[in-house]
């Protein structure tokens, strides 16, 4: 992201070992809200930790951006379901800002079945001087209240307090994989395996099934809904990824259910590629809409793809995010790395996308330029003020100082989940436990 790339990393959580890292401590999703002020992110353990960006300071300039723990909570707890024997995870899928409407925030958050709307609020004063009550809250003997006073407002540490509002529970048979808040602001949507479903916000004991690809005999079952997500302005309409490399959008005017979709978009495969890999590495696992709504961005495997909405029968750009592994899939599928499933993002103009690789790599490429860059999220460029250096994997042959070969790639150390600032050179990468946040300093385009 060019050389005055100042980087600042912020740890998850303070009390963890770095050298033995639980299940539940890894990072599973990563969420800026609308503004980008607030960060939210969610871990295996069903904890959601939500930072605040520090105002601007004139005696430390650096510190702006400055991102800290603002509130920490348990969205979800592991459950049993009697009925199938089966455990559900406490491991939080997705979370999803609501716009703001009051001095409230407001989130969504997933785990497998269950989905709950959570409110943050802050409390900097506390009411004194009660009639009836004493300072502890206990009531008075009305005998001896012989004057009435009136209840002032007095200064109190500020408090973060967070409420679930809503639970919206039974509304999937498979596991959750996306949810999507309508630009309605009154509708979200949830995405499993095999149906989607559109949720009132208000209304948690029915939602309406919009899409249903479940067979009569599950034998039949050719693919599954990997992701899911509403148009960012036009409220009618969404798309899914499925496991097939294909992508539908679907128009909620057209009919109450929207299995057979309005557009297709689906890229032939090249022959020459075929192999045995292809269907598992062709597999979208994330799609999103560009801020502004003309394009959308997927990610398969080894490439990320933009296609334009009005195009269904390629994409109009693609990029190989690590071709380097071409080679070494029949490893990757003994290792189930194969199966990975990698976000993307858009910057706050469309203009770059990020993904995450292995090795603590990330990639970003440039619309315009072409220009593309691996970068590293590590202990050492997370030094304040550090630079990250670009890093290259190089396959045999001949090796330049510091370039990596992909022989020593360190295949558990992945970047699956990412998340860009909505309007600002900031971005979010979450690496095993560690959350990493970047921020280019002096230059707003990538070098």
């Amino acid at each position: 992201m060019g050389e005055d790339t100042g980087t600042r990393k912020i740890n998850h959580s303070f009390l963890r070992d770095h050298n033995y890292v639980t299940e539940a401590d890894i990072i599973s999703t990563v969420e800026f809200n609308h503004t980008g002020e607030l960060l939210a992110t969610g871990d295996k353990g069903g904890r959601v930790v939500i930072f605040q960006r520090e105002p601007e300071s004139k005696n430390e300039p650096y510190n702006q951006g400055e991102y800290n723990v603002y509130s920490t909570f348990q969205s979800h707890e592991p459950e049993f379901d009697y009925l199938k024997s089966l455990e559900i995870e406490e491991k939080i899928n997705k979370i999803k800002w609501l716009p703001q409407q009051n001095a409230a925030h407001s989130l969504l958050s997933t785990n497998d079945k269950t989905i709950k709307l959570w409110k943050i609020t802050e409390r900097d004063k506390r009411p004194e001087g009660y009639n009836l009550k004493d300072e502890e809250g206990k009531l008075k003997d009305l005998s001896t209240v012989t004057s009435l006073q009136v209840p002032v407002l007095k200064p109190m540490d500020l408090m973060v307090e967070v409420t679930p509002r809503r639970i919206f529970a039974n509304g999937h048979t498979y596991h959750v994989n996306s949810i999507s808040v309508n630009s309605d602001c009154e509708t979200y949507m949830s995405a499993d395996d095999l149906r989607i479903n559109l949720w009132h916000l208000a209304i948690t004991d029915r939602s309406f099934n919009i899409v249903d690809i479940k067979p009569a005999n599950m034998e039949d079952l050719t693919e599954v809904i990997t992701a899911s997500e509403f148009h960012p302005h036009h409220c009618n309409l969404f798309v899914y990824s499925s496991s097939k490399g294909s992508l539908r959008l679907c128009d909620m005017r057209a009919s109450a259910l929207c299995d057979k979709h309005s557009k297709l978009y689906e890229e032939p495969e090249d022959p020459s590629n075929r192999s045995f890999f292809s269907e598992i590495i062709s597999s979208v696992s994330d799609v999103k809409f560009s801020h502004s709504g003309r394009y959308m961005l997927t990610r398969d495997y080894l490439t990320v793809k933009v296609w334009d909405l009005n195009m269904e029968t390629k994409p109009v750009e693609t990029y190989q995010v690590h071709d380097y592994l071409r080679s070494k899939l029949c490893s990757l599928y003994e290792n189930d790395c194969i199966f990975d499933k990698f976000e993307c993002a858009w910057n706050g103009s469309d203009s770059v996308i990020m993904t995450g690789a292995y090795n603590n790599f990330f990639r970003m490429f440039d619309r315009n330029t072409k220009r593309d860059v691996t970068l590293e999220a590590s202990r050492e460029s997370s030094k304040p003020r550090a630079i990250l250096k670009p890093r290259r994997v190089c396959v045999g042959g001949k090796r330049r100082k510091d370039d990596i070969s992909v022989d020593s790639l360190d295949f558990t150390k992945k970047i699956l989940h990412t998340a860009w600032h909505p309007t600002e050179n900031i971005i979010a990468i979450a690496a095993t436990n560690n959350l990493y946040i970047f921020q280019d300093k002096v230059n707003s385009e990538m070098h």
